[in-house]
């Protein structure tokens, strides 16, 4: 049983057969692109709006019930500007995979992952993104398909917002960290568009740019 803060309840026990578990970081990473990006009171209001003012000030440390991060996401959207929604979801996204980079693949499989052609490298990371989705799909279920592009869909994503910019942010950022070149991910399919799954294409090659910085005024 996972303890959480929170000003609103969520219904019924905390059951990973109802309600699956995700990463801590789909919270702290918000929280810290956020304070930074934002300021603390929008990462207040955000949290508020949320019904989990309590969790800002007590960042989980421990896997969390998927409906938490779903309505910081909600949230999210529905208290600051579309724009600036999607850069912050995309930090947290970013911030989320290096932490997983960092601190969540052993330096000896980052090594041996470097060490083989590009295409066997990318096939086992795209692996290890499925058989470890628990951690950003919660109850969703994740099936992959290797090529180029490569296919990530999650059926019943929980954590879905406009453009699934945050996952988006994490595969690139993961991707890229094999230090392969740069990875462009589309997203054709989202739950949030009403679409039954959300899909995620990953190419190997140029990256369009994306805005990195909140918009002025």
């Amino acid at each position: 049983m996972v303890a959480v803060v929170t000003d609103a309840p969520i219904a019924g026990e905390m059951d990973v057969g109802r309600a699956g578990l995700v990463g801590p970081n789909s919270v702290i990473q918000l929280a810290h692109a956020l304070r930074e990006l934002a300021g603390e009171g929008a990462a207040r209001e955000v949290f508020a709006n949320a019904g989990l003012s309590g969790l800002l000030d007590h960042l989980p440390d421990e896997m969390v019930d998927e409906r938490l991060p779903a309505r910081l996401f909600d949230a999210l959207w529905r208290t600051l500007p579309e724009a600036s929604a999607r850069i912050i979801a995309a930090d947290a996204g970013r911030r989320t995979a290096r932490y997983i980079l960092k601190h969540r693949i052993p330096r000896p499989a980052q090594l041996v992952l470097r060490l083989l052609p590009s295409p066997l490298a990318r096939r086992l990371l795209l692996i290890a993104i499925q058989k470890h989705a628990w951690t950003f799909a919660g109850s969703g279920r994740c099936t992959t398909l290797w090529g180029n592009p490569a296919v990530i869909d999650i059926e019943g994503n929980t954590l879905s917002m406009p453009g699934c910019v945050w996952h988006v942010a994490v595969f690139e950022t993961l991707f890229d960290g094999l230090g392969r070149g740069a990875t462009h991910v589309e997203h054709p399919l989202c739950g949030a568009a009403g679409d039954a799954v959300c899909r995620f294409e990953v190419r190997f090659g140029a990256r369009t740019n994306r805005a990195t910085r909140m918009p002025s005024g």
